[in-house]
């Protein structure tokens, strides 16, 4: 039995790597918060979740997630005018998870932000449809698992009745009892831990003005990594690949060139150093969001110009 709920486990952990949307708040969840009614709120983030009438978003900070009702009357536009203005209408339905953008709206009667409008990239909508596409089939695969799992937790319950049973009638089975209840309780945790993610190292490769191409610096620091990470014991890790430009020129060309960056570290790991496309989580391109540093100064800029490579472990996966 106990390598049967291994097996599911294994299977579901398929599933968490392609689903790390996220990557960049895979391990800062955090509880939904309330927005009083009536108080008007403008939030900028990135979709989780989706249901019929409402979404989960979490801010880009990591720092705060909100759940966000629709209704027939909420304008649901994209920003092909400038940054979140004019744009085309679109249906609720193409509010993807994945998906970067900014809501308004007030706090209704269950805390949650009654969105009056919706506003969003298209070039992030493509890249939320191309995410979406790679976990539908994965999701499929995993519900149709969740059968056998059920399976396996009423199985486990049965087990342990009987093994409690025989513990009671002879003495020299409790020991055999013990060891089953220690693999159930391991098995339990690990499927518990497969959303959860713990932070293990950042490594951050610097870009020339306007390039994505890895220069000699960028691929000594990778390289470097790279000899390190092969001296740890990397069960249950996962690579999330996360691009970023400064201030320097328009928006919309530096949303890109940081995607190209993260691109082309990618590529070097794989090509360089051989890292398996299981380990990726989506990458993505956050532009010039989240700047370490002021883009007011030269130096300042220049380390805003990165492609960050965040190793995480999965709990669930690493057993932990």
């Amino acid at each position: 039995m106990r390598n049967n709920i291994l097996k599911i486990v294994s299977a579901i952990a398929c599933a968490v790597v392609l689903v790390g949307i996220g990557a960049v708040q895979a391990f800062a969840q955090t509880d939904t918060k309330q927005v009083p009614a009536g108080q008007e709120l403008k939030v900028l983030g990135i979709i989780n979740t989706r249901g019929a009438e409402t979404f989960t978003m979490t801010t880009l900070d990591g720092a705060d997630r909100y759940v966000v009702h629709l209704d027939p009357a909420t304008s649901v536009k994209s920003n092909t005018k400038g940054v979140f203005r004019g744009g085309e209408n679109y249906g609720a339905s193409y509010l993807l998870r994945g998906l970067r953008v900014e809501v308004k709206g007030r706090g209704n009667a269950s805390g949650e932000l009654a969105a009056t409008s919706v506003r969003f990239n298209e070039q992030d909508l493509r890249t939320a449809q191309s995410l979406e596409s790679r976990i539908d089939p994965v999701e499929q695969q995993v519900n149709s698992n969740s059968g056998r799992l059920t399976a396996a937790e009423e199985n486990a319950k049965r087990m342990s009745g009987q093994i409690e049973e025989n513990a009671a009638m002879a003495a020299s089975a409790k020991g055999t009892a013990d060891e089953a209840l220690l693999s159930a309780n391991r098995a339990n945790t690990r499927i518990n831990g497969l959303d959860e993610f713990d932070p293990i190292k950042t490594i951050v490769v610097p870009f020339a003005t306007g390039r994505y191409a890895i220069g000699p610096q960028g691929k000594a620091i990778i390289d470097e990594a790279a000899a390190w990470v092969r001296t740890q014991n990397t069960k249950g890790w996962m690579v999330a690949v996360v691009g970023f430009a400064d201030t320097t020129g328009k928006s919309t060309a530096n949303k890109t060139l940081s995607e190209r960056r993260a691109n082309a570290v990618i590529g070097y790991l794989v090509s360089k150093h051989s890292l398996p496309l299981t380990r990726l989580v989506q990458p993505f391109g956050a532009g010039v969001d989240q700047p370490v540093a002021t883009n007011d100064t030269a130096e300042g800029r220049a380390q805003n110009r990165r492609v960050e490579i965040r190793l995480m472990v999965n709990r669930g996966v690493a057993g932990e």
